[in-house]
């Protein structure tokens, strides 16, 4: 089975000599944060220790052909889902890749890039835990899960600001887009080692749902894969020791509750 064999790949050293990459994926529906919190990371975790991919840019078709199409970019179909997995499969094991580019303020597909893997790949987009081989390649995986009131409300922001939408055309690619994102966008929280939700909070005062949220973080059927075996626990450190930079979130014992100013993309 290639996801049994990617995941015993990664972990042997005798089969995948050297440092390899921690991988991180964070999937969710267009406008839940997906964008903003991997730009965050890269910015905590520093820039030259840090590589972004978005699997947005696999799209198979640009905007203007998939006007003609009876499916969205949430489809699989409507993404080059092989050559993702391949991509990943090579980042995972600390090679460089050419990857293709969706330049989301044109809806053009451009020049591809290539990107190297650094100590840390964060995975942000639509698709990233759609098969059992994608998933594989990670060691943390994350879902966005906002209320979908909220999530409307940031994808009508976003799509009329910055990629000459009007009212009306998010509303009714909301609408168009809505089974495809219940039978490929949501079926991935299943697939999530880490679940985020967000909600007013309440004690704050918060005037309205887009000023800022409640993020709790819930752990969901897989432990935390930490870097080096898969279930593994971060070591623990001696007393006195000064703490040293976590690599990734601990492995949970229960649901967290941290705050964050709102996601935008």
């Amino acid at each position: 089975m290639p996801h049994k064999l990617m995941r015993m790949h990664r972990t042997s050293s005798a089969l995948a000599p050297g440092r390899r990459p921690v991988m991180l994926a964070i999937a969710g529906d267009s406008a839940a944060g997906k964008t903003t919190l991997a730009s965050g990371l890269v910015r905590a975790l520093g820039p030259d220790r840090s590589t972004a991919v978005s699997v947005d840019d696999y799209h198979r078709y640009d905007r203007e052909e998939r006007k003609g199409l009876p499916f969205t970019a949430l489809h699989p179909d409507c993404n080059h889902v092989d050559i993702t997995e391949q991509h990943l499969q090579l980042l995972a094991t600390g090679h460089p890749i050419l990857k293709p580019v969706y330049d989301h303020h044109t809806g053009q597909l451009t020049r591809p890039e290539l990107v190297t893997p650094r100590e840390f790949v964060i995975v942000e987009g639509l698709l990233p835990l759609h098969t059992r081989l994608s998933s594989a390649c990670f060691d943390v995986t994350v879902y966005l899960n906002p209320p979908e009131d909220i999530r409307r409300g940031w994808k009508i922001k976003r799509d009329t600001g910055q990629r000459g939408y009007t009212r009306e055309q998010v509303l009714a690619e909301l609408d168009r887009r809505e089974p495809e994102s219940e039978a490929f966008i949501r079926p991935q929280r299943s697939h999530a080692d880490i679940m985020v939700r967000f909600a007013p909070i309440e004690q704050r005062g918060d005037p309205d749902p887009g000023e800022g949220h409640l993020v709790r973080t819930q752990g969901a059927h897989r432990p935390a894969r930490v870097a080096g075996t898969p279930g593994q626990r971060p070591p623990q450190r001696a007393a006195g020791d000064h703490p040293a930079p976590a690599a990734l979130p601990p492995a949970r014992g229960g649901p967290l509750t941290i705050a964050s100013p709102t996601p935008s993309a």
